[in-house]
């Protein structure tokens, strides 16, 4: 089992190595967005499970203060030991302007279910527009029946993912997967 999850480590890390696109307009990393401003953007966008958006903000800001990006959109997910996630929405910036994007990754783990969800993603340190073209490497955990709300973080480089999801479906287990971003929609995870 341990040298399972060593391969499965070091493969994880020569694919988030892959060099990135070319990149776009720069983004002011001072430039970032308040907690009023994502709270109110996730009310509009959630609806009614506007105090776990509230509630679930705060916590991201807590832990890694005020991002200078953020994507809102929706995405659909399943998994049984070895799971896909799919999703499409849009970033937006302060500078720089909104750009639509896509998502996809693969995972492994302990994980059985499915969701579909809505999704806000806090992005720290983007350093353009086109910063956002890779792979985030993250661990994530589910734990409900019919609907739920999580939060989890992935990385690259010195950029962090915040992925915010209110779902619907049934999910339990714990599993390590990436998300990669992409300019167009495309069904390979890899």
């Amino acid at each position: 089992m341990k040298a399972t999850l060593r391969a499965l480590l070091i493969f994880m890390a020569a694919l988030l190595s892959a060099p990135a696109f070319a990149q776009g307009p720069r983004i002011q990393q001072h430039e970032t967005f308040q907690p009023e401003e994502i709270v109110q953007a996730g009310h509009s966008f959630f609806g009614t499970v506007s105090r776990g958006i509230a509630l679930t903000v705060q916590e991201a800001f807590r832990r890694w203060g005020a991002p200078n990006g953020y994507i809102l959109g929706q995405e659909g997910s399943g998994a049984l030991i070895g799971g896909l996630r799919y999703g499409e929405g849009v970033l937006y910036t302060r500078n720089a302007g909104q750009m639509k994007v896509f998502w996809q990754g693969p995972t492994v783990g302990f994980d059985v279910g499915g969701e579909g969800a809505r999704t806000m993603m806090l992005v720290y340190n983007l350093p353009s527009m086109d910063g956002i073209f890779r792979r985030f490497l993250g661990l994530d955990g589910s734990a409900y029946f019919i609907g739920g709300f999580g939060l989890t973080a992935a990385v690259a480089d010195n950029m962090v993912v915040v992925p915010i999801r209110s779902g619907v479906g049934a999910r339990l287990g714990v599993n390590i997967g990436y998300l990669k971003f992409t300019p167009t929609a495309t069904w390979n995870p890899f």
